[in-house]
């Protein structure tokens, strides 16, 4: 397998980092701390660093300050959201549910959602980007 990386920009100098590979270890602290210090964070409602990509599969750390608030959209795969910091309200049309630190939900794909921080929150987005064959 072929390893991938990341390369650093303008906007992300500490970009340059291993995305794809046979083993790919993730420090969620030491990206948790960038967020926060990136002009992405001091200046919108939202900041967010893809940790991981390969065919099949995105791991994504979103951080949303109080009241942001991701519209309505849906995914062509499976979702997993698992909060590590604060608190966040996930709607669907069908369900509502508050999902505190150390929480999670997995949803299917095609299913139309939004999600409201409830405080300043850190979460772990998992989302499959190829349909599985059945």
């Amino acid at each position: 397998m072929e390893e991938k990386f990341n390369e650093a920009t303008a906007q992300r100098p500490l970009g340059c980092r291993m995305m794809d590979g046979p083993l790919v270890a993730i420090d969620l602290l030491s990206f948790i701390e960038q967020i926060r210090k990136e002009e992405q964070w001091k200046d919108r409602d939202r900041n967010a660093i893809t940790v991981f990509k390969t065919n099949g599969m995105r791991i994504v750390l979103i951080a949303l300050h109080k009241g942001a608030e991701m519209v309505k959209h849906t995914a062509d795969g499976l979702i997993s959201v698992q909060v590590l910091e604060g608190q966040i309200q996930f709607n669907t049309d069908e369900q509502s549910i508050e999902l505190d630190k150390g929480q999670m939900l997995a949803l299917h794909g095609g299913i139309l959602h939004s999600l409201l921080a409830k405080e300043e929150t850190i979460f772990l987005l998992t989302l499959t980007t190829t349909l599985a064959e059945k």
